[in-house]
C-alpha cells in the first residue's frame, strides 16, 4: 500500500515514535489521526495531523475515537498500535536490608496489560470492524511489539503484553485475510524516548554495552521498519526485531 493511499490511526502519538510515525506519514501524504492521554502534547504535532485525546485502557473511548477518526478522515484502512506503558517490579523481590518480602503489586500488573494488550486488542478490534462493515477490500495494522518479548527481568507484565502482541500478530493474519488486511508487529530494542530517558543511567549503560552497533536506537530506525510493513504488500503475520544486534 502506498503511503499516501493510508487513512491510519496512530496511538499514543503525542510524542516519542508514535509523533514521529505521525509526522512522517503526515510528509507522505497520508491522512492521520493521532490518540494519546496526554492531550496537552497533541497540540505541538503539524498542522493537518488529526489528533483526539484517547486512552487506550477504556473500551468506550476506544470505540468513540475509532468512530471519530473514520468519520474525520472519511474512511479508514489502517492502525499503528504504539500506545504504551511500563511499570517495571521483580514479580517477587526480598530486600537486601530488611529482608522483606515484596511483589508486583496486582494494580501495576492489570495497568500494563490494559494500556499495551487489551487497550491495543480492541484497537484492532474496532479498527478491522470499520474496514469489514465498509466492504472495501485493503488494509494493514502495525503493532509495536518489543525484544522484551522474549524475556526480560524485571518486566512481567510488559514481557506478557509485548509476546502476546507478537503472537496475535500471527493470529490475526490468518483471521483478517477475508477482508484483505495484513498485520505486522515491529519490536524496537532500546530506542531514545521519553519513555527510556527516565531509565536509571547505570542500567541504561549498561544495555547500551550489549548493542553491537554501539548505540541507542532512534525513532527514525524503527520508522523505517514500520515503513516497510506499510509499503510492502507481501508482509504478513511476522514480527521484525529492530534492536541493534542486542545481547539480553
Amino acid at each position: 500500500m502506498q503511503l499516501k493511499d493510508l487513512k491510519i490511526i496512530v496511538t499514543g502519538g503525542a510524542q516519542g515514535m508514535g509523533a514521529h510515525f505521525a509526522q512522517r506519514l503526515h510528509e507522505a501524504g497520508a491522512q492521520v489521526a493521532v490518540g494519546d492521554v496526554a492531550e496537552e502534547r497533541l497540540a505541538a504535532l503539524p498542522a493537518g495531523i488529526h489528533r483526539r485525546k484517547l486512552d487506550v485502557s477504556s473500551e468506550e473511548d476506544i470505540v468513540s475515537f475509532v468512530n471519530w477518526a473514520q468519520g474525520a478522515m472519511g474512511g479508514l484502512n489502517g492502525l499503528i498500535n504504539n500506545a504504551g506503558i511500563l511499570r517495571d517490579a521483580l514479580l517477587v523481590k526480598k530486600d537486601r536490608t530488611t529482608g522483606e518480602v515484596k511483589k508486583l503489586s496486582t494494580a501495576d500488573w492489570n495497568a500494563v496489560i490494559g494500556v499495551n494488550l487489551t487497550g491495543a486488542t480492541l484497537m484492532v478490534r474496532e479498527v478491522v470492524a470499520k474496514v469489514a462493515e465498509s466492504g472495501q477490500k485493503g488494509g494493514v495494522v502495525v503493532n509495536m511489539s518489543s525484544i522484551a518479548r522474549h524475556g526480560n527481568r524485571g518486566q512481567s507484565n510488559y514481557v506478557s503484553a509485548k509476546a502476546a502482541l507478537a503472537a496475535n500478530t500471527v493470529t490475526w493474519s490468518r483471521e483478517f485475510s477475508p477482508f484483505g488486511v495484513r498485520v505486522g508487529a515491529v519490536a524496537p530494542g532500546m530506542i531514545e524516548t521519553p519513555m527510556t530517558q527516565g531509565m536509571n543511567q547505570k542500567a541504561r549503560d549498561a544495555l547500551v554495552s550489549n548493542i553491537p552497533v554501539g548505540r541507542i536506537g532512534v525513532p527514525e530506525d524503527i520508522w523505517l521498519a514500520v515503513k516497510f510493513i506499510l509499503e510492502c504488500d507481501y508482509f504478513n503475520g511476522r514480527t521484525i526485531d529492530v534492536d541493534g544486534g542486542l545481547n539480553f
